[in-house]
């Protein structure tokens, strides 16, 4: 079940209160985040907003993409699930590739004499 709206083209002065503000037209807000760069802090342009049920985060998508904020035409959509980063084995090299330097280093090491 999703309800959870991605929200692309943000002016980068919106704030998460904007946000809030704005979505709830459609329902119940139950969290809002804009992305912002982590080392400025500054905006991104987009963020996410969660609603309480399925049918308040319809509403919202009809509603407001395609929806102008601060001279900037807004998209809503549902967000895709985040991917998870693959699970190495403890100890390996994540940037070993075979036939490079390091996998052979690699491989001699752990051949017996």
């Amino acid at each position: 079940m999703a309800k959870e709206l991605y929200v692309g083209h943000l002016p980068y002065e919106a704030t998460q209160d904007d946000l809030r503000r704005l979505f709830s037209v459609a329902g119940t807000v139950t969290s809002v985040h804009i992305i912002t760069d982590p080392a400025s802090g500054k905006s991104k342009g987009c963020g996410y907003v969660r609603m309480a049920s399925e049918e308040e985060l319809q509403e919202a998508i009809e509603c407001l993409d395609g929806a102008m904020m601060e001279n900037r035409v807004i998209t809503v959509s549902i967000a895709n699930p985040q991917k998870q980063a693959p699970k190495h084995a403890p100890g390996a090299s994540r940037n070993t590739k075979p036939g490079s330097r390091r996998a052979r280093a690699q491989q001699k090491s752990t051949q017996k004499p």
